[in-house]
């Protein structure tokens, strides 16, 4: 098996899990001190990275379905496009969110998860009129990051 392969099985192997809202399986893939990015979290290493996929799966939980394909193996990595679908908020607003997701692999672990979407249409599903609005001001998107990372924070606070 090239090592291409082998990123291809990882990178699929963490979405089978993601599938199946197994966060521990998923956080198995990755190494102790995992880079994670993207737009709602911003930067996250370690255990922050391995918490944000236990609570997103937690309280996703009825709501959360999850479609991979795309995915491609590298000498480095590899990467894959990942779906979302799930309620969001108080209002239970529907998202379906379209994730480019690029991965840099060593020694069999996830070293760097970089996720990229387009956070106006995010914004959009989820704020409503004013996510169409405002949601590509620099404003907004602190805001929700720094909401983003205050419910990671109670969460890994509980």
């Amino acid at each position: 098996m090239t090592i291409e392969q082998q990123h291809q099985q990882i990178i699929q192997g963490f979405y089978i899990a993601f599938q199946q809202l197994d966060a521990e399986k998923m956080v198995a893939y990755y190494c102790d001190d995992i880079q994670f990015e993207d737009p709602a979290f911003g930067q996250l290493h370690g255990e922050q990275a391995r918490n944000m996929w236990r609570m997103l799966i937690e309280r996703g939980h009825g709501s959360l379905k999850i479609n991979f394909y795309n995915v491609q193996g590298t000498t480095t990595g590899g990467n894959a496009t990942w779906e979302g679908n799930y309620l969001f908020g108080k209002n239970k607003r529907s998202i379906h969110n379209v994730i480019q997701a690029e991965f840099v692999i060593n020694d069999g672990k996830i070293v760097e998860h970089t996720d990229q979407f387009n956070f106006w249409k995010w914004a959009t599903m989820a704020l409503g009129t004013p996510g169409k609005l405002l949601g590509f001001t620099p404003f907004v998107q602190n805001k929700v990051r720094k909401n983003a990372r205050a419910a990671l924070e109670k969460y890994t606070a509980t």
